[in-house]
């Protein structure tokens, strides 16, 4: 692994690409501890402390955060507008043809791109907007028109400012910048996790066999995602012989890798967000707020956290297949491999082929799927019933350690492109 780091290091644009993402993570950090003005952050810290059942989806936007949420720095925010809009522009994909066709135009995705930077900023400042003059406002020390909007102002600009950074890591770096800036926030906690827990354990709240349970549950997601992240399915593939002037070609033999997780860690990604949408309107709307505590949170010794558990792994099967069928399209897949003179055996090329890769892929992605919710839902059952109060795990270890396996990967092939071997097998 060491052997294979020193080669990365020395290839001139990998290693621009790397430094570049260190340095806008960096950027993200140094950005995270910027105080948002205007705003008194212990009564924050006070809310926070006094949440009582709200306090798993406050430390739940605060750990994704990078810990801005609870600070209310300029990035209190994160990037889960962006993430939020793209869910939309998508699902709306699906609903209307037309829109549709539009995206799968030559500049499809650009447009798409536009879009969801239009509705990321509308939803950025209807968030702000609810934070400063709804849920936070008594922490805001100046109530005037000025104060106000430069809180809105700044908390949007934020969001934009990590839209921009995401879009640049992914240009101009390593990896996904969306899940980069995502994975930074997570990982910036740790720390603050591991002083909480010795802290705790040495007053004797918790004991050593949570911190085990824990430990043992870490190790099973990490080589849970990995396992899932790696694993394939081979289809042959064999390609007929064409003779061009005096040569031969094709008459070789290969396959199709479909994955078992094509869709990687974006499903537990859409679905934390997409379920975050009840507890948050619930702080919005107090009527609601008890109601929605006892049924849908996950706080332990209430029956909404068995329905969050249940609906979490409903929503990731969902956003599993939902991501897989924009990743790969079997008939258009289909169309290419007959175009070039390949066919699976004992299949006939065509539509047939695209039944068969379609059939294929539902089963391999339904154990991906499967496998990806089991291993998201299980922590926080643990968690909800011992004292750990480690916000690093479940969901959170899960997309940290697929996003870290991700980015590897995008290293590893840009090696194996310079003749270079890599160490992910």
């Amino acid at each position: 692994m060491f052997e294979t780091m020193r080669n990365a290091w020395k290839i001139p644009d990998l290693r621009k690409k790397i430094l570049f993402t260190l340095m806008m993570i960096l950027v993200y950090r140094l950005g995270a501890v910027i105080p948002v003005p205007f705003i008194n952050r212990e009564v924050i810290k006070s809310i926070f402390e006094n949440s009582g059942q709200g306090a798993g989806i406050l430390d739940f936007f605060n750990l994704m955060a990078g810990g801005s949420f609870k600070d209310f720095t300029v990035f209190a925010l994160n990037i889960y507008p962006y993430i939020t809009s793209s869910i939309i522009l998508q699902l709306l994909a699906i609903a209307f043809p037309k829109l549709e066709e539009i995206f799968k135009r030559e500049d499809g995705k650009k447009i798409m791109g536009q879009w969801t930077r239009y509705i990321t900023v509308i939803l950025a400042v209807i968030q702000a907007i609810a934070y400063s003059v709804g849920f936070f406002n008594q922490a805001v020390i100046d109530k005037s028109f000025f104060a106000m909007t430069t809180v809105v102002i700044v908390l949007t600009a934020g969001t934009a400012f990590l839209m921009w950074l995401g879009e640049q890591i992914t240009e101009k770096g390593i990896g996904n910048g969306i899940s980069i800036i995502i994975f930074a926030g997570i990982v910036s906690r740790i720390p603050h996790d591991i002083g909480q827990t010795i802290a705790l354990f040495s007053v004797g709240t918790v004991k050593i066999w949570e911190i085990l349970i824990f430990l043992v549950f870490a190790f099973i997601i990490i080589v849970g995602v990995i396992a899932i992240q790696q694993a394939e399915r081979k289809i042959n593939v064999q390609y007929a012989k064409r003779v061009v002037g005096r040569k031969m070609y094709g008459g070789q033999s290969t396959h199709i890798p479909l994955k078992v997780l094509m869709a990687g860690v974006m499903p537990v990604i859409f679905a934390s967000t997409f379920l975050q949408i009840p507890q948050t309107l619930a702080f919005f709307i107090p009527s609601w707020s008890n109601g929605i505590s006892y049924w849908f949170s996950m706080s332990p010794g209430t029956p909404g956290i068995w329905i969050y558990s249940i609906l979490n792994t409903l929503v990731i099967i969902f956003f599993t297949y939902f991501y897989t069928a924009i990743q790969f399209n079997p008939f258009e897949y289909a169309n290419n491999l007959r175009d070039n003179g390949g066919f699976i055996p004992g299949i006939r090329p065509g539509r047939p082929t695209a039944d068969y890769l379609k059939k294929v892929l539902n089963r391999v992605t339904i154990v991906g799927a499967v496998a990806l919710a089991v291993i998201a839902a299980t922590p926080t059952l643990v968690f909800a019933f011992t004292n750990l109060k480690v916000q690093f795990g479940g969901t959170s270890l899960l997309i940290a350690t697929g996003v870290a396996l991700e980015t590897m990967q995008q290293i590893e092939s840009q090696m194996m492109m310079r003749h270079y071997k890599g160490f992910l097998k």
